[in-house]
């Protein structure tokens, strides 16, 4: 039998504290947020997409970003903090916070860009310009975002050389990591995996990090062929909170303990505890009000379904 080979470890981004906020109509407190940030660090997660450093009236939940930066960053030496950014002043206002790494907003198709940013996908890519410049002066990170990268609401499947052509403009500026994201949950596991196979096959040097949302339940299919391409930056949201407030009928990310379980059951390390992160998925959807979409709080992990060594417990039946 033919073995398939899938990477030993991966990375993922615990990104909750912005896309899982964005679309809580109830005001969070700050100290919530600053809770919540702390209680996701414990469980050993390695990189945290913290916040969004956007106009407040564009999305009013995050209007306390550098208040929820500065009270934590110092105590994030080893996690990888990153923050999401619209423009040069998102860039400023993060640099002053104290991230060390951005996120630039932009979108596969022109629709959607104009929809989103008033402006087409070049127009739109050449507004980030200022970032690049800025953060190189800083010796700060930046990774390039393509958002509705495999579906769009208004033109539907996006061909992969819109991709190609983004990619390219990014590749100028000296973006070294890309995030594509199935912000509309229309992405089928063929499509990621050709799409990354013709990707990788023309931009090797460049690493690649998915964000799948789970609109239509395939987001750990979807993983599962970035896998066989060899991806390991993987993006995600405890209890499956999320969604962009832009989108019809947008849903939450791919549950980051769903996720983990996964990666578990398959062998392949992530370094966080699956247990604490079920704690803090179950403790921040009680604090939000929220409704979870995860089939760990639903079911729990497999583990417990059968006898275990001595010392460790079993769900109850």
């Amino acid at each position: 039998m033919k073995k398939i080979v899938l990477p030993e470890k991966v990375t993922v981004c615990e990104v909750a504290p912005r896309d899982g906020l964005q679309t809580i109509p109830e005001w969070i407190e700050t100290k919530d947020k600053i809770k919540m940030v702390k209680n996701l660090v414990a469980t050993g997660i390695p990189s945290l997409e913290i916040t969004s450093f956007v106009h407040p009236k564009a999305i009013p939940q995050l209007k306390d970003a550098e208040e929820v930066v500065t009270a934590v960053i110092d105590e994030l030496e080893d996690v990888e903090v990153r923050a999401l950014v619209p423009n040069l002043r998102g860039a400023q206002r993060a640099a002053d916070a104290g991230v060390r790494k951005l996120k630039t907003m932009l979108s596969a198709t022109d629709s959607h860009s104009l929809s989103n940013a008033n402006d087409t996908v070049v127009n739109a890519q050449e507004k980030l310009m200022p970032i690049f410049e800025y953060a190189d002066e800083r010796n700060i990170k930046v990774m390039g975002s393509i958002s509705v990268a495999f579906g769009c609401p208004f033109e539907g499947i996006v061909p992969v050389e819109n991709l190609i052509e983004i990619i390219e403009r990014y590749v100028k500026v000296g973006v070294r990591e890309i995030s594509l994201a199935d912000s509309t949950g229309m992405a089928q596991p063929i499509q990621v995996y050709e799409t990354l196979g013709v990707l990788k096959e023309a931009f090797p040097e460049l690493a690649y990090s998915m964000h799948f949302h789970n609109t239509r339940g395939a987001a750990l299919a979807n993983t599962f062929a970035a896998l066989q391409q060899g991806v390991t930056l993987y993006d995600s949201s405890i209890g499956g909170l999320g969604g962009c407030p832009y989108l019809p009928n947008a849903t939450g990310n791919v549950a980051t303990e769903d996720l983990v379980h996964m990666f578990e059951e398959m062998g392949i390390d992530t370094g966080i505890n699956l247990e604490k992160v079920i704690d803090v998925a179950n403790d921040t959807l009680d604090l939000l009000h929220a409704q979870g979409d995860s089939y760990m709080l639903m079911a729990g992990p497999s583990s417990k379904l059968h006898d275990k060594p001595s010392g460790q417990t079993k769900l109850n039946s």
